[in-house]
């Protein structure tokens, strides 16, 4: 059947139909979204420009009043004949002949640039300890490009850093920040003098913070103390000693390394956090050098096996692996192997942070150690003493682990056992293998021959290690046979961890003590 409307019927029909859709619509709260089409952006839809505006402002406020404090350093180094014939020497015979001319063994002047910045009004200046190493001249140079001699006050290898010093007054100077409340993402400007074009502005963020294990490279002295701030504002040969500043305009890092294929920036920068460096600098300016206080123990960041072991929910601590003689935190009654998770109260996850910690101190400071040994809660109370001229302080061990190095004329014993839950072959320890080294003939242990590739020891353990003890689980046992090894292992199942003593003797034939924590396999 068909139905025809009057056109007046059919308009009534509409208007009411269309009443009604609105009504429906407005139930189901669609009006809004119909109603947002099609209309002219308001003010607030522009508020985007207006912070950009505001961003570049202060990058340009930033810049104005950070720069005239930033200086250009110059260090000027004779190089010796002894050191020109010494660099001959390594040379191959064929090339040798043409540097063997008087002329060539003649002292020659090797000039280096860099950055610096000033932080007290009559001249103190903070840059890196790598600029001016070495140096006979230093000279100093401003963004009024007036210059001056400086003097080296002192300088220290560990934290790389160097305080200079200037007979001027009423200098500019710049505001020293606090990095521990610095965080990931914020803005952060770089201002030195890369390639010598002087007093370069480069903006980034903070893109990560307490870098340490992973940048080993960048100082090759044994006792380094690194706890570096990454940052992905352009970093530059030159740029070593200039400031990283927040968007306050505050110090927060002195640049110091580029992490690089090519030698040049990359995306990675990193900075010496200002709060370290200040400590170096007050003891340099009030004592004349660096006062370091020292645990004096070996440490490194805890795997995943150790802090098993300690029943921690978290990777998180530093590990004792060892001690020096006369150590303070040995005296106080800490063992290798115990994990310190706090330090007066503050969580130390990681080396870099107990490191620092540590370096915050003086000697003759008593520090609260919050230590865990295979699940049981210590407490050790440890007076701090200063470092020799040698340090050996609370420092960071080497991430080859005892035992990849060893005399390799050391001949091996024939007779050898396989301990398939470590995946290890091991063989009785002889005395050729520890001739000319300070292992003692009365210690006893037995010697890893080699490790199978991809077991639960790959990485831990390595051809020439000496297992000497069992420290966990309890009791603990002294290794003297393959058999003592053995009879500990037959009482453990897969998953368990056992915490072996163990003992490296290096390419130099030193000895390295250490902790290795292992999950057993099947």
């Amino acid at each position: 059947m068909t139905i025809h409307f009057s056109k007046s019927k059919a308009i009534a029909v509409g208007a009411v139909a269309f009443i009604a859709g609105v009504f429906f619509a407005s139930s189901m709260n669609w009006t809004h979204i119909l109603g947002a089409q099609g209309k002219i952006p308001t003010r607030s839809a522009l508020v985007s420009n207006a912070n950009l505006d505001d961003s570049q402002n202060a990058f340009v406020s930033i810049a104005e009043r950070v720069t005239p404090a930033v200086v250009s350093v110059s260090a000027e180094r004779t190089t010796k004949p002894s050191d020109m014939r010494d660099r001959v020497r390594q040379l191959p015979p064929e090339f040798q002949q043409f540097f063997d001319s008087p002329q060539a063994q003649q002292p020659r002047t090797q000039e280096s640039q860099g950055s610096g910045f000033i932080v007290t009004k009559d001249g103190y200046i903070l840059t890196n300890n790598h600029v001016v190493d070495g140096a006979d001249n230093v000279k100093v140079e401003l963004l009024d490009h007036r210059s001056f001699k400086a003097k080296v006050i002192g300088h220290d290898a560990q934290t790389d850093v160097a305080v200079l010093k200037i007979d001027a007054g009423d200098l500019p100077t710049l505001p020293l920040g606090d990095d521990a409340k610095t965080r990931v993402g914020e803005w952060a400007l770089a201002i030195g003098n890369p390639f010598g074009l002087d007093f370069t502005v480069t903006a980034g963020i903070i893109s990560a913070k307490g870098r340490s294990t992973q940048l080993r490279a960048l100082n090759d002295d044994k006792y380094a103390i690194q706890d570096f701030i990454q940052t992905d504002a352009a970093i530059n040969p030159g740029n070593s000693g200039g400031p990283l500043v927040n968007i306050r305009g505050e110090v927060v890092g002195i640049n110091s390394a580029i992490a690089s294929e090519t030698g040049s920036y990359t995306g990675y920068g990193f900075a010496i956090p200002i709060t370290l460096a200040k400590t170096v600098m007050d003891d340099i300016i009030a004592h004349g050098h660096v006062r370091r206080a020292i645990l004096g123990a070996a440490i490194l960041d805890l795997t995943p096996e150790d802090a098993a072991a300690a029943k921690l929910k978290d990777i998180a601590g530093v590990k004792i692996e060892s001690f020096t003689e006369g150590s303070p935190a040995e005296k106080a009654g800490m063992e290798p192997g115990d994990i310190v998770v706090k330090i007066d109260g503050v969580p130390a996850p990681r080396v870099s942070t107990l490191q620092r910690m540590i370096r915050s101190h003086q000697p003759g400071d008593v520090v609260d150690l919050d230590v865990i040994r295979y699940g049981d809660h210590k407490d050790f109370k440890v007076k701090l003493i200063e470092a020799p001229t040698a340090p050996v302080a609370a420092v960071a061990a080497s991430n080859t682990r005892p035992g990849r190095g060893a005399p390799a004329a050391a001949p091996l014993a024939p007779t050898t056992v396989s301990v398939k839950q470590l995946g290890i072959v091991l063989q009785p320890i002889t005395p050729e293998m520890v001739r000319g080294t300070s292992f003692s003939g009365a210690q006893q242990g037995v010697v890893v021959k080699s490790v199978e590739p991809g077991s639960v020891s790959d990485g831990k353990l390595f051809a020439r290690t000496i297992i000497t003890g069992v420290i966990h689980p309890e009791p603990r046992v002294a290794i003297k046979t393959v058999d003592d090894l053995q009879k500990v292992l037959a009482k453990l199942k897969p998953g368990d961890i056992i915490g072996l003593t163990v003992a490296g003797i290096t390419t130099q034939n030193e000895v390295q003590t250490s902790v290795v924590n292992i999950r057993v396999g099947n």
